[in-house]
C-alpha cells in the first residue's frame, strides 16, 4: 500500500526541514573524502562518524535525515575491489546508520519534551555522481532512458527494501541534472509501487536544470507519477532558487496539464562552485543565513526546505527558527 510520509507532517506544522550536507560536513569533522566514493568512503572508514551528523541534524531541527548512499553504487564500490555482497551490506548499513541517529535523536527529543516525526529518506543519486566527474551539474552522460535505468535499479532495488522493510521511509532521488535521467528514475519507481520518493533537480540558472531543459517541464512530469510525493531543486545556487519556484507561476504554466500539484522541496547548496579536477570548493557563497532565505522560499510556496553542499547544522537550525516562527505569525 502507498503512504505519503511527507503530507502528516505538512498538515500538523506547514512544513518540513530537511537535513543539511552531510559529505562536506563530515569533511569539516576531519573526514578525508578525497576519493570517488566520497561519503560513502565513511561507510568503510568511520561509520560512526556518519550516524553522529545525521543525529546533530535531528537535534539541529531536521525532520528528514538524507542516508551516505549517494555516491554509494555497486558499480563505484565494485571499481575500490569490493564485491556485490559487501556493497549491499554498505548500503543497507547506511541507512541504518540514519535510522539508528533517528531512534536516538527521538529519545533525545522526548526528553526535552519536543516530540515530533522523525524521516529517514534513502538518496538516489545521479549517474554523474558515480562518475565523480562533476557530470551531475552537466548531465552530459550520452547514455538512454534504458542505459539509465539499467544503472540506477540493482541500488533502486536495495533501497526500496530498505523503505519497506521500515529503515527508511522514502526514496530521495536527488541532484538530477536532467530530463532524461528523471525519466529513467520515473520508470523504475514504477517496479517498486509501494515505495515513495522525492525528486529534486540540480539546475544551473533561474529557469533550466543543468542540462538545459526546462525545469517547469521537469516538474509537470514528476508531478503526474502518484508515488512522487515532492518534486523540487537541490545542490542549486541560492540565488536562482527564487526565480525557479517563480518560474511554475507563470501563466503559461497554468494550463491543466502542466499544473504542479505536488509539495516543492528546496535544498540548495551554499553557492559555492565545484572544481571537478581540483576536487575542491570555490569560495564565493551568495547565501549569508538560510533561515532568512527560508522565509523567501516558503513565501514562493517551498514547503520542504533544507540545505545541501556546505550547508551545516547551524543553518538548519537557522531554517526551523525562521519557519517555526512564520508560522506561529501567521
Amino acid at each position: 500500500m502507498f503512504i505519503d510520509p511527507i503530507q502528516p507532517i505538512l498538515d500538523h506544522q506547514g512544513f518540513v526541514v530537511i537535513d543539511g550536507a552531510l559529505a562536506t560536513e563530515l569533511e569539516r569533522r576531519g573526514a578525508n573524502l578525497n576519493d570517488p566514493l566520497w561519503s560513502a568512503k565513511v561507510l568503510l572508514e568511520a561509520p560512526g562518524l556518519i550516524e553522529e551528523v545525521h543525529y546533530d541534524y535531528f537535534l539541529a531541527g531536521a525532520d528528514v535525515a538524507i542516508t551516505a548512499t549517494y555516491q554509494a553504487t555497486f558499480d563505484g564500490f565494485a571499481q575500490r575491489g569490493i564485491d556485490r555482497a559487501h556493497a549491499k551490506d554498505l548500503m543497507q548499513q547506511s541507512v541504518q546508520l540514519a535510522a539508528s541517529a533517528r531512534n536516538r535523536a527521538r529519545q533525545t527529543l522526548i526528553e526535552r519534551g519536543n516530540q515530533r516525526p522523525l524521516l529517514v529518506a534513502a538518496s538516489v543519486g545521479p549517474y554523474g555522481a558515480y562518475l565523480a566527474d562533476g557530470s551531475e551539474y552537466r548531465g552530459d552522460y550520452g547514455l538512454s532512458v534504458e542505459a539509465l535505468m539499467d544503472f540506477h535499479r540493482p541500488r533502486m532495488a536495495l533501497l526500496a527494501e530498505c523503505v519497506t522493510d521500515g529503515h527508511a521511509d522514502l526514496l530521495a532521488c536527488e541532484t538530477i541534472p536532467s530530463l532524461t535521467e528523471a525519466q529513467a528514475l520515473i520508470r523504475l519507481l514504477a517496479e517498486f509501487p509501494g515505495v515513495p520518493a522525492w525528486l529534486s533537480f540540480s539546475c544551473c540558472d533561474g529557469e533550466h536544470v543543468c542540462h538545459g531543459e526546462r525545469f517547469t517541464d521537469c516538474v509537470a512530469m514528476a508531478s503526474m507519477v502518484e508515488q512522487i510525493v515532492a518534486v523540487g531543486i537541490n545542490c542549486t545556487a541560492p540565488r536562482f532558487v527564487t526565480g525557479l519556484l517563480d518560474s511554475l507561476k507563470c501563466p503559461q504554466e497554468k494550463s491543466p496539464e502542466r499544473s504542479q500539484k505536488k509539495p516543492l522541496l528546496v535544498y540548495p547548496n551554499s553557492g559555492e562552485g565545484w572544481d571537478a579536477a581540483a576536487k575542491r570548493w570555490v569560495a564565493n557563497s551568495d547565501i549569508n543565513n538560510f533561515g532568512e532565505a527560508a522565509k523567501e522560499w516558503y513565501a514562493a510556496e517551498a514547503r520542504l526546505l533544507g540545505g545541501c553542499c556546505r550547508s551545516t547544522p547551524d543553518d538548519i537550525q537557522e531554517i526551523r527558527s525562521a519557519l517555526s516562527l512564520l508560522i506561529d505569525n501567521q
